[in-house]
C-alpha cells in the first residue's frame, strides 16, 4: 500500500526527521489560507499522487504570493498527471500540499528496501539527489552508497554516522544526518514498511537536514496489526478492480491483455501468463482465487473479470490439491447461475476428484471450451480470442 507524500512525512515526523512546514488543502481557498499561516514569502504547491517524477509532470509549481498559491491550487486540483510510474492513464490529483520554501544547499538521496537475497534492510544512499535512483545508478554510480541493516539487530548510531560521512557532508550537519537516518530505519521497522525514499533529502543554507520529499509503501499483509496506518489508503489513487479484488479477498493485478484468468494458485497463475503469451496472447490480468474456491469467491471473480472491457477471453485453470474439482466445478454452475458472462469461457481442471468435477460440468447448462493440460487450455484460449477477431 502506498501512501502520499504529507502522510508520509507526518509518520517520519513523529520518529524525528525534519521536514518543512506545510499543510493539506482541497481548494484554492484552502492553499491560500493555508500559505497565509505558513507565513513567509515563497511557497511551494505540491499535487499529492501515488507517483514520483510528480515535478517533470507539472505537478510541482512554486509561488512567490498568496494569488499564486491560489491559481497554483486551481491548476493541479481535478487535474490528470502522468508521469513514468503512474502508466498512460495518469493519476487524478484530488488535494495539494502547500509547503514553506527552503533555502537548499545541497540534495541528497535516502532509500531503505528489503534487500530480500541477504533478508535484510538495505540503506541506500547517494551525494546526488533530486533525481530517482535509476537515474543516479546510470550516471554516477560511483555515488551510490550501500549498507545492509541486519533485522535481528536493527540499525546501530555508528552505521548512520558511517553514511552521513560518506555523503561528504560538513561536520556539524553529520550528527543532524545521522539522526534522520536513524528515524527514517525507526519508521520503516514500526510500521511494516516495505520502502522509505527521501528524494531529496536536503542540507539548508544553515547546515539543517530536511527530508524535502518522501514516499512510503507497506505491506498489505500486515496492515491488520498497523490499522493507523491502514486508514491512510487513498483508493482513488488505485486501480479500481485491484480495489474491488483487495476488498473482497482477491489476488488480483491487472495488465494490458485480453484474456482474463481466474486461478487457484499464485504459482500456478504464473505458468498459465507465461502458457498464454507462449501461445500468441496476452494475459489481461493476475488473479488468484486462492485454495478455498467458493461460490462466492466465483461470482466475485466473475464480475471483476467479465466487466472489464479489455476482457475477451476467459480461462479457468485450477489445479485441486487440499481443495476438490467437484467442489471446484459446483461453485463454477453455481456462480454462472446467478451471473451472465458474454466471454467464451475456457475451464481446465487438474487433480483431487477432477473426473467427477468434469462430470458437473458437462452435466450443466453451462457453454464452455474443456481443455485437459495447461498447453491446450491456453491454445484454445487463444484460439478463441481469434475466432472473435474474425467474426
Amino acid at each position: 500500500m502506498n501512501i502520499h507524500e504529507y502522510q508520509a512525512k507526518e509518520i517520519l515526523t513523529k520518529y524525528g526527521v525534519a521536514t518543512p512546514k506545510g499543510g493539506i488543502a482541497y481548494s484554492p481557498e484552502n492553499a491560500k489560507d493555508m500559505a497565509t499561516e505558513l507565513g513567509g514569502d515563497m511557497w511551494v504547491v505540491k499535487a499529492q499522487i501515488h507517483s514520483g517524477a510528480r515535478g517533470k509532470a507539472g505537478g510541482i509549481i512554486v509561488c512567490k504570493s498568496h494569488q499564486e498559491v491560489s491559481d497554483a491550487a486551481n491548476t493541479l486540483l481535478g487535474k490528470t498527471l502522468v508521469t513514468n510510474q503512474t502508466g498512460p492513464d495518469g493519476l487524478t490529483v484530488s488535494r495539494i500540499y502547500v509547503e514553506e520554501a527552503s533555502d537548499i544547499k545541497k540534495e541528497y538521496y535516502l532509500g531503505l528496501v528489503f534487500d530480500r537475497s541477504t533478508e535484510s534492510i538495505m540503506v541506500v544512499a547517494s551525494s546526488e539527489g533530486g533525481m530517482s535512483i535509476e537515474e543516479i545508478a546510470k550516471e554516477k554510480p560511483e555515488s551510490i552508497i550501500r549498507a545492509k541493516v541486519e533485522a535481528a539487530v536493527g540499525m546501530q548510531s555508528f552505521q548512520a554516522r558511517e553514511i552521513a560521512f560518506a555523503l561528504g557532508l560538513e561536520a556539524k550537519a553529520i550528527s543532524r544526518c545521522a539522526k534522520a537516518i536513524m528515524g527514517c530505519y525507526e519508521a520503516f521497522s514500526r510500521s511494516d514498511a516495505t520502502m522509505v525514499e527521501i528524494n531529496p533529502l536536503i542540507l539548508t543554507g544553515d547546515d539543517h537536514i530536511l527530508a524535502l520529499d518522501c514516499k512510503m509503501s507497506f505491506d498489505d499483509n500486515a496492515l491488520y496489526r498497523i490499522p493507523d496506518i491502514a486508514e491512510l489508503r487513498d483508493k482513488t489513487q488505485e486501480d479500481s478492480k485491484e480495489t474491488y479484488a483487495h476488498d473482497r479477498g482477491l489476488n488480483y493485478i491487472a495488465l494490458d491483455g485480453d484474456i482474463g484468468n481466474i486461478i487457484n494458485g499464485a504459482g500456478l497463475a504464473m505458468a498459465s501468463m507465461d502458457m498464454i503469451q507462449l501461445a500468441g496472447g496476452q494475459p489481461a490480468n493476475f488473479l488468484d482465487v486462492g485454495g478455498g474456491a467458493t461460490p462466492e469467491k466465483f461470482v466475485k471473480a466473475f464480475k471483476l473479470i467479465s466487466g472489464d472491457p479489455k476482457v475477451k477471453v476467459i480461462l479457468i485453470n485450477i489445479f485441486a490439491g487440499i481443495n476438490r474439482c467437484d467442489w471446484v466445478a459446483q461453485g463454477i454452475v453455481d456462480a454462472l447461475d446467478q451471473i451472465t458472462i458474454e466471454q467464451p469461457l475456457v475451464i481446465r481442471l487438474a487433480g483431487t476428484n477432477v473426473d467427477e468435477g468434469m462430470k458437473i460440468l458437462k452435466d450443466s447448462k453451462i457453454d464452455y471450451i474443456e481443455a485437459s493440460t495447461l498447453e491446450e487450455a491456453a491454445n484454445k484460449a487463444v484460439e478463441a480470442l481469434k475466432d472473435l477477431e474474425k467474426k
